[in-house]
């Protein structure tokens, strides 16, 4: 097993690719701590893992709230020990609308869970893993911020905010042992995927069915990938088989090319 005994925290684990990556961590012999705001849905996560011989914990937290997050991490210090592995997960993917016509708290909402909620986690850890001189930090971003995304304004900002804030990381910290890596899907198949392609053909005035189409036909591999696909990505950076990788960027869209 990769990681034996480490201790991971993803927060947005009780859906979707958080899911999938706290069963993939759980497999390969890490205590998953299962962070997120929906209790019943973490906890639904934690007893698939442990139906599996697996160690996992769920508590509820905020990311955007600077007071949970540090009790999310002392509490996971106090029921699990040192934290080796953090996988900032939790994202929202905000509106679907030109920036003409968004709000601010649109704006500010999507900022705070998805950029600002990294910050504050990685902050924590940190506090713990420095003195360790140990630990990986993985934030999942999007091909969202690698290229403009119009009518995802702050979502695409966000994203892009993600590479940044991991490359700036990644020198902070590198002379204390610790990487810090993003992964950066593309569309991956599950309800959120569903819901923004939706918001699109609304938004356009065409099918789910076109918008659907058009997307998939611009993948290489003519498909999107699977939860599953991204977590073993995740899995990689956070095992010693990526021990020389930081600062980067793992890309994982099944060839995506955004065709303007």
């Amino acid at each position: 097993m990769k990681l034996k005994n480490k201790v991971a925290i993803v927060t947005g684990g009780g859906k979707g690719i958080g899911r999938a990556i706290s069963l993939a961590l759980a497999s390969e012999g890490a205590n998953v701590v299962v962070a997120g705001r929906s209790l019943p849905s973490l906890e639904e996560v934690v007893k698939d893992i442990q139906n599996k011989g697996g160690r996992a914990k769920a508590i509820q937290a905020d990311v955007r709230d600077e007071t949970q997050v540090k009790q999310l991490v002392k509490q996971t210090l106090a029921a699990c020990g040192p934290i080796d592995v953090l996988v900032n997960n939790a994202g929202i993917a905000g509106p679907t609308a030109a920036l003409a016509d968004l709000t601010l708290q649109d704006w500010n909402e999507v900022l705070a869970v998805n950029l600002t909620g990294f910050m504050l986690c990685a902050r924590e850890v940190l506090a713990s893993m420095i003195p360790r001189r140990s630990g990986s930090i993985i934030n999942i971003g999007s091909i969202s911020g690698m290229a403009g995304r119009p009518l995802r304004s702050p979502y695409a900002v966000s994203k892009w905010g993600i590479v940044g804030l991991t490359e700036t990381l990644s020198i902070e910290v590198g002379q204390h042992n610790i990487r810090v890596n993003c992964v950066s899907p593309g569309a991956v198949k599950g309800e959120r995927t569903n819901k923004v392609w939706d918001a699109k053909a609304q938004a356009l005035h065409v099918t789910y069915q076109e918008v659907m189409n058009s997307i998939v036909n611009q993948h290489s591999l003519k498909r999107i990938a699977e939860p599953t696909e991204v977590a073993a990505a995740v899995v990689f950076l956070a095992a010693d088989d990526s021990s020389a990788i930081t600062g980067h960027t793992l890309v994982v869209n099944c060839g995506y090319h955004i065709n303007f």
